[in-house]
């Protein structure tokens, strides 16, 4: 068995949770006191007014101090004498000024005065109805002005438009007669033109056809025909001439199957060299630089 002196103690934890918590109740309440203090204690600065200035005072100067002197003696305090105070004037108060009695007050003239009230409205309506008939007069002779000026302005716009249709017809005739002038005169360059050209194409075609002959006539008379040639035979070259004439190349075209008879023609060709040529540029181009030859003995 175990003694109850060697067993162990075990203290209850009852009593120990209750006096911590009122410990931490006392310092809390403690706490609270100090703090509620202190802000009573506490004293809120009054407010201080301030004056403000444009400039600093100017100071004072200091004293000059005196040379130094021997001291003077000082007489003695005279006594004072008591003043007394100036007697106050009495002023006498004014009279009350008379009162003033107002004139009585005169009867109206009701008759009077009702015939000069109607005579100022008979004045009035006449001067209006003199004002209303200087308006109407006004406005009447403002709208003859209107009319007047519109019919002239109308009649103003209907003279232009006149002149301006007059010089457009005047001016489209005189257009049409210088259109018409211009034509007949075009025309007739024209056909001067067309005449001219074709007196011109005869003279080359006549120049054309003479100098044709004269180069035939000339190869002919330099033609040897064989002795058998028979017929009319028809032989056709292509030669290259110089504008002066001279001949630089034969070519057959067309034989006309007589060989003998082709060979004398060309030879001839050659011999005439250089082929008069019409002195004309135009008819010239007929034979330079080609010149389509035709020969037949019997022509």
């Amino acid at each position: 068995m175990i003694a109850a002196s060697d067993a162990p103690h075990y203290s209850r934890p009852g009593p120990n949770l209750a006096a911590g918590v009122l410990a931490l109740g006392v310092h809390a309440a403690f706490l609270l006191l100090l703090v509620v203090g202190v802000s009573w204690q506490t004293d809120h600065p009054e407010p201080v007014m301030v004056d403000l200035w444009d400039a600093l005072p100017v100071a004072p100067a200091p004293p000059v101090a005196a040379p130094e002197s021997p001291p003077e003696p000082v007489p003695p305090p005279e006594p004072v004498k008591a003043v007394e105070p100036a007697p106050v004037p009495v002023v006498p108060p004014k009279p009350a000024p008379p009162p003033v009695t107002p004139p009585a007050p005169k009867a109206p003239d009701i008759a009077l005065e009702k015939k000069k009230t109607e005579a100022a409205r008979l004045e009035k309506l006449k001067a209006l109805q003199v004002a209303e008939e200087k308006a109407l007069a006004d406005a009447a002779r403002a709208e003859a002005d209107a009319v007047k000026l519109a019919r002239d302005k109308q009649l103003a716009e209907q003279k232009r438009r006149e002149m301006l249709r007059q010089m457009e017809e005047d001016e489209l005739m005189q257009r049409m007669a210088e259109e018409s002038a211009a034509s007949e005169l075009r025309q007739a360059r024209e056909a001067e033109a067309r005449l001219a050209a074709t007196r011109r194409q005869a003279e080359i075609t006549r120049a054309v056809g003479q100098f044709r002959d004269k180069i035939s006539a000339t190869v002919r008379g330099n033609t040897r025909l064989p002795d058998d040639l028979k017929g009319n035979p028809e032989v056709r070259f292509l030669v290259r001439l110089l504008p002066t004439g001279e001949v630089i190349d034969i070519r057959r075209t067309q034989s006309s199957g007589n060989a003998a008879y082709d060979e004398a023609v060309e030879r001839a060709i050659r011999k005439s060299s250089p082929l008069p040529l019409p002195t004309d540029r135009d008819a010239r181009a007929a034979f330079v630089p080609e010149l389509s030859f035709v020969h037949r003995p019997k022509e």
